[in-house]
């Protein structure tokens, strides 16, 4: 049974999952049939490896998921749907050996064999493996759907039958999207070839809705005639979505702004097959570093196990749920962000009240129930320069500064910090270490380092990040730094700090100072400063 207090304050939150669930209640509401299920549905194109825009449309779609569920106990469940009887239309940039493909063009993705080798059927059947592997990872609730199991079994069959009834219904609705050229031979309907076990692009000689019929020359050049169903023939990707939908009565289905021109289709040609299209939430797609689209057989962007690599699983359900309706840079610049935005909210959350819980990321990230924070522990951004200036990759070492830092922290009892550290350590390797640029200070800078290395040394060791923090504000309330405040006090410019990143870390950003002096130590941060004052720093970290 619903919450009916969590029901109330979920039908006034302005939150986008709550949003879009009240559009699933007004649904029902308007619907002449009671509704004993309501069906939340993702689609995936196995023509490449999945990548992170895959997974966020079923993350995206679960949160609508559990928003819903929070205002109606009407039962819910999630098909996560596989196109895997479309042709293979090109050969995917990321496959190990593109010659292999090549014999194999056009034919469906399950009858493609498989070029990374294994135990897998087919091409189809290794990705859509890759897509289950990952999302029973994060443990997801769904069920997996086969485009090729469901025509060969007949799932679609009813409908196919009346696509024939209502072919010309259909074609009405489709010449008019396309260019003269492809109007002439533009069918619904793709046979799959028996003689080659291609999936044809050609125009139909006859529909025979009567028999559930269609007849087509092969290319053998023979006049070939098959059934609409079992398997024989499948939609074109415009109607299909309309007949799927119809088919198993999808209440909900997200998907990218590529699509969007295409949705009053996909809607018209549900109706004309006597289904009601489903709610719709377009988000903006994924770009690369170079502002590009992300493409499964490019490969370019970031994969699922890259972004696992150097972050956790809850840090790219953040990054999933903010924003979705903005085009976002999904490359590994993201990551550190994403990491340190998760930690805030998750010690926002337990102070909040419940309206404001609804309106935390983290409410929608765990269903309602997000873990505690670990009480102690350090931003993502300052583990990054720890094992900068540490000039270690051993975990031991940093945890000693760590544990100097804050005694109550171990890797025992803070396994997410622990994790951090590991994370912090390829990511620097991999990213940061090869970019770092130190500078040398100018002769005026010299003088404030000077001086702050001295303020530093009234300080014990030990001295907590506020005390440093404040040391480093008053040497910075000097010309060029200073700058006056709305009230009239004088206070420090940010380009005092961004000295402070760029001589002694040898970047352009970097975490509040005086937490970074409180970890890696007062007389370390001195020495710090002594080798850039010396020219230590210049050039690699190493």
């Amino acid at each position: 049974m619903t919450d009916p207090v969590l029901s109330a304050a979920a039908l006034e939150s302005r939150a986008w999952p709550f949003e879009e669930a009240r559009k699933l209640l007004a649904r029902i509401k308007k619907s002449k049939t009671p509704k004993t299920e309501i069906l939340f549905e993702t689609g995936y194109g196995p023509s490449g490896l999945p990548h992170i825009g895959t997974f966020g449309e079923v993350a995206r779609t679960t949160m609508v998921r559990r928003a819903f569920e929070t205002m109606s106990d009407i039962p819910t469940r999630l098909l996560c749907f596989s196109d895997d009887m479309d042709g293979m239309r090109k050969i995917p940039d990321n496959v190990p050996d593109r010659s292999f493909l090549e014999p194999h063009l056009h034919k469906p993705l399950t009858t493609v064999p498989n070029p990374f080798g294994g135990d897998y059927e087919s091409f189809g059947h290794h990705n859509n493996t890759m897509l289950r592997r990952f999302l029973d990872t994060f443990g997801f609730d769904y069920e997996f759907a086969s485009a090729t199991e469901y025509y060969k079994a007949g799932k679609f069959d009813a409908m196919l039958r009346r696509a024939a009834e209502r072919y010309d219904a259909i074609m009405a609705v489709m010449l008019p999207t396309l260019g003269e050229e492809r109007q002439a031979t533009y069918s619904p309907f793709l046979p799959i070839s028996p003689t080659t076990g291609r999936v044809l692009y050609v125009p139909m000689k006859n529909v025979d809705a009567k028999n559930g019929t269609i007849t087509f020359a092969d290319e053998d050049g023979r006049d070939t005639t098959l059934p609409v169903t079992g398997g024989h023939v499948k939609l074109q990707w415009k109607p299909d979505f309309g007949m799927r939908w119809a088919a198993l009565g999808v209440d909900f289905e997200m998907f990218g702004k590529d699509h969007q021109t295409n949705a009053v289709v996909y809607d018209k040609i549900c109706e004309i097959l006597g289904g009601l299209p489903p709610e719709h939430y377009v988000y903006e797609l994924f770009l690369d570093d170079k502002g590009q689209k992300i493409s499964k057989s490019k490969g370019n962007g970031l994969t699922i196990d890259e972004w696992l690599t150097y972050a956790d699983t809850e840090s790219l359900s953040l990054y999933m749920y903010n924003r979705p309706r903005e085009a976002k840079k999904l490359y590994f610049d993201v990551i550190p962000r994403a990491v340190d935005e998760y930690a805030q909210f998750q010690n926002a959350y337990g102070k909040q009240e419940l309206k404001d819980r609804l309106m935390n990321p983290l409410w929608h990230i765990h269903g309602g129930n997000p873990p505690p924070p670990e009480q102690g522990s350090v931003s993502f951004s300052l583990l990054l320069n720890l094992v900068a200036v540490a000039n270690t990759e051993d975990k031991s070492v940093l945890w000693a500064f760590l544990k100097r830092y804050a005694p109550q922290v171990s890797q025992a009892t803070h396994p997410r910090l622990d994790s951090l550290v590991g994370y912090a350590i390829r990511y620097f390797t991999d990213f940061v270490k090869p970019n770092k640029k130190y500078r040398a200070a100018t002769a005026d800078e010299r003088k404030a380092l000077e001086d702050l290395s001295a303020a530093l040394a009234e300080l014990p060791e030990g001295s907590t990040p506020e005390a440093i923090q404040q040391k480093v504000y008053d040497i910075g309330r000097r010309d060029p730094y200073t700058t006056v405040q709305k009230d009239g006090s004088v206070g420090v410019a940010q380009t005092w700090f961004n000295m402070l990143y760029q001589v002694l870390l040898g970047e352009e950003r970097g975490p509040r100072f005086g937490s970074f002096a409180a970890l890696f130590g007062v007389q370390n941060t001195r020495t710090l400063i002594g080798k850039a004052l010396k020219g230590e720093l210049t050039g690699s970290p190493r």
